[in-house]
């Protein structure tokens, strides 16, 4: 089995090239050219190929790859990251990208294409988000990650492709964000400092990368044709008790700035992906707690000699 990867790169596209090696499965990792963070793919691997593609030239794909694939992981999105959030026209060159992606696969020979969706596409959330629940996106990100999602499964279908789309909740672990609030506080903490935080009331799911992966990787195999899947843990819980985790796992003694930072507009004060459809299809359970997640977490901000200048 040959499998492409867009956005190889990123916290969930490293795990899922180290969970296919892993398991005997040949990847082509898709990486910006010149990227820095190539090298946080094994090095030397027989089973990995690293081809330099910009999203923005990904129809040049299938002449840069050697041989066809079976499944076409897109997880490229340009316009990623807080910052860019409500860039209306960053945001919409992503859905272009996402089309010349499933018309790469075809050309590739993949008969299955598994597209990275998100949380974001539902908007803000009372109850346990399931994949038939109506979309209310609230920004540039959402809205185009939720276009990207149906019109791909349009494309797909036009060119005899099995599409499957998941909308992935909060996913961390190491080669995170360094913009988002886990590796914030973890950096702060290891500087002995207390890190500013809302009040923390927020309700959360957060899903280990490489239980992330592995559910990505069991949609490449079983994912139902022009079917979305919400990638999450299943379970919600306090802000606060991440958080307390956290901090306990570094030193229980630091202190937390719980309330310093206002809530930013529109913000998500409850968030849980169900995952029975995902159960159901693919067997998907997570394997990985918050608790273990959060250590090796830890352990990969500290081996990080110049982590503490990218926030």
């Amino acid at each position: 089995m040959r499998v492409v990867i867009t956005g190889a790169t990123g916290i969930i596209g490293t795990a899922l090239t180290e969970y296919c090696i892993l398991h005997d499965v040949s990847v082509v990792a898709v990486v910006r050219p010149e990227s820095r963070k190539v090298a946080r793919l094994p090095s030397g691997n027989q089973r990995l190929e690293i081809v330099e593609c910009d999203l923005q030239q990904i129809e040049r794909l299938p002449s840069l790859v050697s041989g066809t694939a079976d499944v076409f992981f897109h997880l490229g999105w340009g316009g990623h990251g807080i910052a860019n959030r409500h860039e209306v026209c960053l945001q919409s060159l992503d859905i272009s990208h996402t089309l010349k992606a499933v018309l790469a696969a075809n050309a590739l020979g993949c008969t299955r294409f598994v597209g990275a969706g998100s949380q974001a596409e539902y908007g803000r959330l009372t109850r346990p988000a399931t994949p038939d629940l109506p979309v209310k996106p609230e920004n540039a990100y959402g809205i185009a990650k939720f276009a990207a999602g149906r019109m791909s499964a349009l494309l797909s279908r036009q060119v005899g492709i099995t599409h499957t789309w998941a909308r992935i909740f909060s996913v961390y672990g190491p080669n995170d964000s360094h913009d988002g609030m886990i590796v914030y506080a973890i950096r702060k903490l290891l500087q002995g400092e207390a890190p500013a935080l809302t009040r923390c009331e927020q309700v959360w799911d957060y899903l280990y990368c490489s239980d992330a992966a592995r559910a990505l990787f069991l949609l490449g195999l079983h994912g139902k044709d022009q079917a979305i899947y919400n990638v999450g843990s299943g379970v919600a819980r306090p802000l606060l008790d991440y958080v307390r985790i956290l901090r306990d796992a570094i030193d229980p003694s630091l202190p937390l700035g719980i309330g310093e930072r206002e809530y930013g507009e529109n913000q998500v004060m409850y968030l849980c992906a169900d995952i029975e459809t995902l159960r159901r299809d693919t067997g998907f359970e997570p394997q990985v707690p918050f608790e273990e997640g959060i250590r090796r977490t830890i352990e990969w901000c500290r081996a990080q000699q110049d982590w503490s200048t990218h926030h």
